[in-house]
């Protein structure tokens, strides 16, 4: 039986004119393009894969080495610019920032809502409630429940409840509630002019040491400059920094304090009015 196979087998292989050595060829022909062709597909998936998942890599990477980056850049600009006058501008810099931030909470505090304040306190004058009123003012927070606590007190007295005493009596509470407004506000201008002034400072010095070095060197040459100008720009470019994150706080500080003055005056106003009309003030 076995003969009688290979024996069909070659006749049909001379049938078609082919030897059985030439169709071995072709089949490993046919397997070889069939491998490479499946090497080459794989090798494009690999490919797109990677392209796809790369994007995704460099957005999580990126942001980590900019922020590396910063960080990295802020720190050596700070020790490249002499670390002592660098230093002694970030302390101005505390300071003023240390001031400034207690500006704000104090006269954010003594924020209130002078017109309902007043409403509450001008029918408690009017009923002739005038101790009790007192000690609505007295646990009031802020500059125009102090006025009107002064105002009231003269009122409510046998021999100061005129109007031209009560009126002075305002005028002078209302001097030392202001400057209780402005206080530490002098440190501000302070640590302002003082932020530059060390930069220049800085300046002046790194201007020094590139001539130092360029007497060393015996020949003026950007290698020899560099490092003093750089510590030099440095210092003053941060002293200039400082001094307007400052003065921009410090004009908030000023906003503030012109709004609760302004609110004094106006609660000034009502309280002689109120006094006037009340009973126990003298005509």
């Amino acid at each position: 039986m076995k003969k009688y196979f290979a024996i069909v087998a070659m006749v049909a292989a001379f049938s078609f004119g082919m030897t059985p050595s030439v169709m071995a060829q072709d089949e490993v022909a046919e397997e070889a393009a069939a491998e490479q062709v499946d090497s080459v597909a794989a090798e494009a998936t690999d490919s797109v894969a990677e392209e796809a998942e790369a994007p995704a890599v460099e957005e999580a990477v990126a942001p980590v080495e900019e922020e590396e980056g910063l960080h990295k850049t802020l720190k050596t600009k700070f020790i490249e610019g002499d670390a002592g006058f660098m230093s002694l501008v970030a302390i101005a810099l505390v300071l003023g920032l240390a001031f400034c931030i207690e500006r704000v909470i104090y006269l954010t505090l003594a924020q209130v809502n002078t017109r309902k304040f007043m409403a509450t306190l001008a029918e408690k004058v009017k009923a002739n409630k005038i101790e009790e009123a007192i000690e609505y003012c007295a646990g009031t927070r802020g500059p125009v429940a102090q006025v009107s606590k002064k105002a009231l007190q003269c009122l409510a007295s046998e021999d100061q409840n005129d109007i031209a005493t009560i009126e002075r009596s305002i005028n002078i509470e209302a001097e030392v509630q202001g400057a209780y407004l402005e206080e530490n506000c002098s440190w501000i201008t302070l640590f302002i002019a003082m932020a530059p002034s060390l930069g220049f400072l800085g300046t002046v010095i790194g201007m020094v040491q590139a001539f130092d070095d360029i007497e060393r060197a015996g020949d003026i040459s950007p290698t020899v400059v560099a490092g003093g100008m750089k510590v030099a720009l440095i210092t003053t470019i941060f002293g200039i920094v400082v001094a307007l994150i400052l003065q921009v706080f410090y004009n908030y500080v000023l906003s503030r304090v012109e709004a609760l003055n302004s609110n004094m005056e106006e609660a000034a106003m009502s309280l002689l009015d109120m006094c006037v009309k009340s009973p126990k003030c003298k005509k």
